[in-house]
């Protein structure tokens, strides 16, 4: 098999956030455990981590433990230890910038305010890795915080759960074709 990936999905610990904007980092990452084989999660640098297989290529799935915005250290801790190339490694966060559902992936850039990719980078040493944003709407004006730890509602969470199907997709191209690719068939996408 070709290099080890790293797939991190952001979000917060424990069953209070399960279902949370926030957390569709972990839940796009429970997804592709899912369609692994339900492959089965160990405690590992300060998060939950598995090992899967998509497309023949070996994938390293990461929920880290720390909350949100201290993600950073597990994910230092993962990329340090397998001495992972920045570019095999894909960052999934929730984006109160996008639309609900819509999909961008980068190779590098600012954090736009994403307190979680911000502490990424800070523990990487640069905002020059792969990131997949999924979009939970907007907030009301100053309401961010209850907005982003509130749940997706009716014909929201249909939205999201297309955007998983697509966002799933968007990581397996990732992963063999690479990120231009990815951001060439999936930026924008909201249905599949």
């Amino acid at each position: 098999m070709a290099t080890l990936k790293l797939v991190v999905g952001l979000g917060n610990p424990g069953p209070k956030y399960h279902g949370t904007r926030h957390n569709i980092g972990f839940d796009l990452v429970d997804r592709l455990a899912a369609g692994a084989g339900a492959a089965a999660f160990t405690r590992k640098f300060e998060g939950l981590v598995a090992e899967v297989e998509i497309d023949y290529r070996r994938v390293l799935l990461l929920k880290p433990d720390t909350f949100m915005n201290l993600s950073g250290r597990s994910v230092g801790q993962a990329v340090r230890f397998h001495k992972l190339d920045l570019s095999d490694v894909l960052v999934v966060c929730d984006d109160l910038n996008l639309p609900v559902g819509k999909l961008r992936m980068r190779k590098g850039g600012s954090d736009g305010g994403q307190k979680g990719l911000r502490d990424v980078a800070a523990h990487l040493g640069t905002h020059e890795f792969p990131r997949l944003r999924i979009g939970i709407g907007e907030a009301g004006e100053g309401q961010a915080v209850d907005y982003v730890l509130g749940r997706f509602r009716g014909a929201e969470r249909a939205r999201m759960d297309d955007a998983l199907i697509l966002a799933s997709q968007a990581v397996a191209v990732w992963a063999t074709q690479g990120v231009h690719e990815a951001m060439n068939r999936y930026n924008g996408s909201t249905t599949p």
